[in-house]
């Protein structure tokens, strides 16, 4: 019975070596296919989409970093597809992209739309390629509020209100600027429209006194930015991996690698956006904005 047993155990031992050489080859198929899963030993390009309004930033910056770490990915495509949006959330996403660009190509790609904040975190990286078409520029701020003074009045509502300062309740739905309060804003705006000027000369290596000609929040096609400076190339998404993969000089073809996707069932996932974008509805409308948006 022994005798015949160790073929057996032979064939066990066999197998087992088997199956953890094939999970090993498994674990490498997939480390260096990465999220695609694909098995290919390609340059790898990271594609981050920048989409509708800019209102948070912590997702994208987040995301930059992983992509800016990661040795595999040479080059990283901005896909810009936004009207802009908050100016603080703007900023840290152009801040980032600043400090990548010093060890990472970035190619900002302009799709239909990229406009004020849109261009804004664009004009930070390497290159821009714009359909001739696409919208973009609209280099400027706009604040705005929401009065409903009247309608409380003729509904018998009232509102009181204790401050310790002539300015702490400035831009209330329940009263009307003064024309102090306007002054104020007025200064506050035009220092944050410097900010965006001297944003996209840094970014475009133009002068500043160039930038403030264009700086009305006047939108522009994507070929009269090229006319202007504020874009490199004329091209679509497939033209912008391509100046990416010549920036890094890399030959043949290459893997496009995107941002992970949530986990969770859709409905869910649905439920929860459909809620915060409604609660984000109501809180917008009544509260004070400073944004870099194109209407």
């Amino acid at each position: 019975m022994s005798g015949k047993g160790h073929p057996i155990i032979a064939v066990l031992v066999v197998l087992a070596a088997v199956g953890l050489f094939l999970g090993f080859v498994m674990t490498l198929f997939f480390t260096v296919g990465g999220s695609s899963g694909t098995f290919l030993f390609k340059e790898k390009i990271g594609v981050l989409p920048i989409e509708g309004t800019i209102t948070e930033s912590d997702s994208l910056v987040a995301q930059m970093v992983e992509f800016r770490k990661d040795r595999r990915i040479k080059a990283i495509i901005l896909r810009v597809n936004s009207p802009g949006g908050g100016v603080g959330p703007s900023q840290e996403i152009y801040r980032e992209i600043r400090k990548t660009i010093e060890t990472k190509r970035v190619v900002a790609s302009l799709g239909s739309v990229a406009a004020s904040g849109g261009y804004y975190v664009a004009c930070a990286a390497d290159k821009i390629v714009a359909n001739p078409g696409t919208l973009a520029g609209s280099v400027g701020v706009i604040m705005e509020f929401v009065h409903v003074e009247e309608l409380l009045k003729k509904i018998g509502v009232s509102v009181e209100v204790l401050k310790t300062g002539e300015f702490k309740d400035i831009g209330s739905f329940h009263r009307q600027l003064s024309e102090r309060d306007r002054e104020m804003i007025r200064t506050l705006v035009f220092d944050v429209q410097r900010q965006f000027v001297d944003a996209v000369a840094q970014g475009r290596n133009l002068s500043v006194e160039k930038v403030r000609e264009i700086a009305d929040g006047r939108v522009l096609t994507g070929a009269q930015c090229k006319d202007l400076g504020l874009v490199d190339q004329l091209g679509n998404f497939e033209d912008a991996v391509e100046l990416a993969k010549m920036l890094t000089e890399i030959k043949g073809e290459v893997t496009l690698v995107h941002p992970k996707k949530p986990r969770g069932k859709w409905w869910n996932l649905f439920l929860q956006d459909t809620s915060q974008a409604v609660v984000r509805a109501i809180r917008d409308a009544l509260r004070l904005r400073l944004e870099y948006r194109w209407e």
